[in-house]
């Protein structure tokens, strides 16, 4: 027998889908998956390899709750249905029933208006003895128990910004899109100059770049403010705030410029709504989903640290594929973990801004393809490498870490092959830039000499020059390394992978205009380890041209 019942409602949704797969694999769980057709929550579940007990039943959030609750006895129910922002004139409806019956709640909301309400039954769930909580899904759970973890022993928070960036192929539900749709236009509350303002939900803007430290990062981005419920508890929380911003990015961005313009006639108060629209910008999202099949989202705290010093901190997070949807079922997941430890949340209503930790979902990130790390100002004369992998630069091999640990004025030697390709235009650009000649065991010597910012590679293949200028990226480069070969510039992504150190291209320019990637020359370019000694392989080619020139070897 199992030692709880969770009622999911909305279970064959597209979170409570996703929660019942995250838990699937507790023996000691009967999930019962609920919604208003029998037929589908059957159909989902016999799809499903579990070790929970899956159970598939008929919940319709406006018909008879009590008689529903009597019949299934769950420990604890669990909204997933949505969209919270449209619930009609009686939003709280699994919550009253819930109180009635005794029975603890959960909800998987991101409604601002609702998750902030819910904390006006906390008398009545103390005289039934249960817990109501309200937002366990990214916002306001993830996103407060992020910003306690970064600010943890500061005097002061006076900055909070989000960003979330779903992948263009995650599949919105339909929910997702109807409680957007709600809300563009109008008024959402932000935080500017430490005054509380309103501002134009999905018109007001600001510009991010997602980049976990030693991870490819996201596109830079412009994201459009949405309605969250950090809004409007966050202030409360931290009282010095002066800056307050939520918003998502979608990719393409034309979308974000289709969201826009949909938004327009509501601020103008032309139409009333764009609610009726929904399906149609549904339907258009849906056909619209090209890019890569990653998802991200960026947490920026600022403020005061113990001594009273300035400081930044940045939370990145990405999530490959189809594992980016899972996140917001994810606080929940850990709630039903600790309670099947014996941790039961305490009595009450309230948001779900303290029931979790990042711990608790960075536990259920290292199953899945989801990379995080925290990015924060490193002292102006920290190597250059170190200010583009921030905290992932400890965790190169010691001989890469060392290579790049302050080159200035240093000069290091080794031995390399090298191989150039006999297409008349690839001779002719490796002439130009002046790469090496051909040779099996050619001398190598790498000087670094620290300049403008940044650093100058002096290489000589058996005597011959051949040097690049290496900076921190800006723009539509940061969090980039900055490669430049007389008027060609690329922007390189340092990623740690396998105990090597790739080097990929994210864009080029050419006499400083940016240039279409796929025009860009590609190959792989990654630093690794043997035998305790540095190694380096660069391949440069074009599709139009094959190899350039590839040249690999040692240096110590």
């Amino acid at each position: 027998m199992s030692a709880l019942r969770i009622l999911i409602i909305g279970g064959y949704g597209t979170f409570g889908g996703r929660l019942i797969r995250l838990l699937a694999d507790e023996p000691e769980l009967t999930l019962i998956c609920a919604g208003r057709s029998t037929a589908k929550a059957g159909t989902f579940i016999a799809g499903l390899t579990a070790r929970a007990e899956l159970v598939a039943a008929q919940v319709d959030r406006n018909g008879d709750l009590a008689a529903d609750f009597a019949a299934l006895r769950p420990d604890l129910i669990v909204d997933a249905s949505g969209p919270f922002q449209i619930y009609g004139e009686r939003p709280y409806r699994v919550v009253e029933a819930a109180i009635k019956a005794a029975i603890d709640y959960v909800d998987i909301g991101d409604g601002a208006e609702f998750v902030a309400g819910i904390a006006a039954y906390d008398a009545e769930a103390k005289t039934a003895g249960i817990s109501v909580l309200g937002g366990a899904s990214t916002y306001p759970a993830l996103s407060s128990a992020v910003v306690r973890n970064l600010t943890d022993g500061w005097q002061s928070v006076e900055r909070i910004e989000s960003g979330l960036a779903p992948s263009p192929r995650a599949g919105l539900g339909r929910n997702v899109i109807e409680a957007i749709m709600s809300y563009a236009g109008k008024p959402v509350p932000v935080i500017r100059e430490g005054r509380a303002e309103n501002a134009p939900a999905l018109i007001d803007s600001r510009v991010f770049v997602i980049a976990p430290p030693g991870v490819e990062p996201l596109p830079r981005m412009r994201f459009s403010l949405v309605s969250l419920p950090d809004q409007l508890l966050f202030p409360a929380r931290w009282s010095m705030l002066q800056d307050l911003w939520s918003g998502v990015g979608t990719r393409p961005q034309i979308m974000l410029r289709f969201l826009y313009l949909c938004a327009l006639p509501v601020r103008w108060r032309v139409l009333p709504s764009l609610s009726p629209f929904a399906g149609m910008a549904y339907w258009v999202m849906g056909k619209v989903a090209w890019g890569a099949h990653r998802g991200g989202l960026i947490l920026r705290v600022a403020g005061r640290a113990a001594d009273g010093a300035p400081v930044q901190r940045d939370w990145h997070m990405i999530a490959e594929g189809n594992d980016g949807p899972f996140i917001p079922a994810m606080a929940v997941a850990a709630l039903i973990r600790r309670r099947l430890n014996g941790d039961r949340p305490a009595i009450g209503a309230r948001a779900a801004m303290d029931e979790i930790t990042l711990g608790d979902c960075e536990a259920q990130f290292t199953a899945r393809a989801i990379a995080t790390g925290v990015r924060e100002d490193l002292p102006t004369d920290a190597p250059l490498y170190h200010h583009v992998l921030g905290e992932a630069f400890t965790r190169l091999p010691p001989a890469i870490r060392a290579m790049h640990t302050d080159p200035h004025g240093r000069t290091v030697r080794g031995r390399a092959r090298v191989d150039r390709g006999r297409n008349p235009i690839s001779r002719l650009i490796g002439a130009l830039v002046g790469f090496p000649k051909a040779g099996d065991d050619v001398p190598v010597e790498v000087s670094f000499t620290r300049e403008h910012g940044g650093e100058l590679w002096q290489r000589r293949f058996d005597g011959k020059p051949f040097s690049s200028f290496q900076k921190r990226g800006t723009g539509a480069f940061e969090h980039l390394i900055s490669e430049r070969f007389g008027p060609l510039e690329f922007g390189l992504a340092l990623v740690l992978e396998n105990e090597r150190m790739w080097l990929k291209t994210i864009g080029w320019r050419a006499f400083g205009i940016p240039m279409p990637r796929f025009m860009a020359p590609s190959g792989d370019a990654f630093e690794h380890v043997e035998d305790g000694r540095f190694h380096f392989h660069v391949e440069i080619r074009h599709w139009m041209t094959g190899l350039i020139v590839r040249y690999r070897g040692w240096l110590e």
